[in-house]
């Protein structure tokens, strides 16, 4: 008995502990979202959001929707044996309590030579296959024919419970030249782009896109339904 106490005692201080410290790493992005709004206040007039460019037109998504029962297979396996790394959306969330873990999961597909940083996102030379690339080998042949010059960070973002991923942006490096590509093998996944002031939302309607990760909030609706989205 005295066991179990103890055991529900160290629990609770656990818990309680990673409790403070997402509310401390809460309020902190709360008010660096805050000093970013009031320092961009006189922003370009052309640019409106919330808004994305599909990218449809430029790749093929007839062979990007082939690949859907491919992905789902593996990234099935890879989520039973539970290798994957578990997603965050750092931070700069819109709302202070949002969950930072929503409960999606990553498979990286590329990995930098150094600790990862979003100013290294645009350094395509220090990005290299990783462990889990050969694993994935069709979707990385599709990768090879999109039209860029070189590529860096790439990952796979899953979740097989259908739950919502809390709307943040990326991070606030507006020096960051982040140019990339997201897409999706089903439209399943419910993801949207959010302004920051008038709090509009926009879903993303094609299976590809480039949107502003600075500027814009982002994120997805929970479904509730099993089954993987991506």
């Amino acid at each position: 008995m005295i066991g179990l106490v103890t055991r529900i005692g160290r629990s609770v201080s656990w818990r309680s502990r990673r409790a403070v410290r997402e509310l401390r790493e809460g309020v902190r992005g709360y008010l660096i979202n805050k000093r970013y709004a009031e320092l961009h206040v006189d922003r370009d007039p052309r640019i409106t959001y919330p808004r994305y460019k599909s990218l449809d037109e430029y790749i093929d998504v007839e062979k990007l929707k082939s690949l859907d029962g491919y992905l789902r297979k593996k990234v099935e396996s890879y989520l039973k044996t539970r290798r994957c790394q578990e997603f965050e959306t750092g931070l700069l969330k819109q709302k202070l309590l949002s969950r930072r873990r929503p409960g999606s999961k990553i498979i990286p597909l590329a990995a930098s030579t150094r600790p990862f940083s979003y100013h290294d996102v645009e350094k395509t030379d220090l990005w290299k296959p990783s462990e889990y690339a050969s694993d994935f080998a069709d979707l990385m042949d599709f990768i090879d024919t999109l039209p860029f010059k070189a590529t860096s960070r790439i990952i796979i973002m899953a979740d097989d419970l259908g739950r919502a991923v809390s709307a943040h942006r990326d991070h606030s490096y507006t020096e960051v030249k982040h140019e990339f590509i997201w897409f999706r093998t089903n439209l399943k996944k419910p993801f949207y782009m959010q302004d920051s002031k008038s709090k509009e939302k926009v879903y993303i309607e094609s299976y590809s896109a480039w949107f502003d990760t600075v500027n814009q909030f982002h994120g997805s609706d929970g479904t509730g339904k099993i089954g993987h989205q991506y």
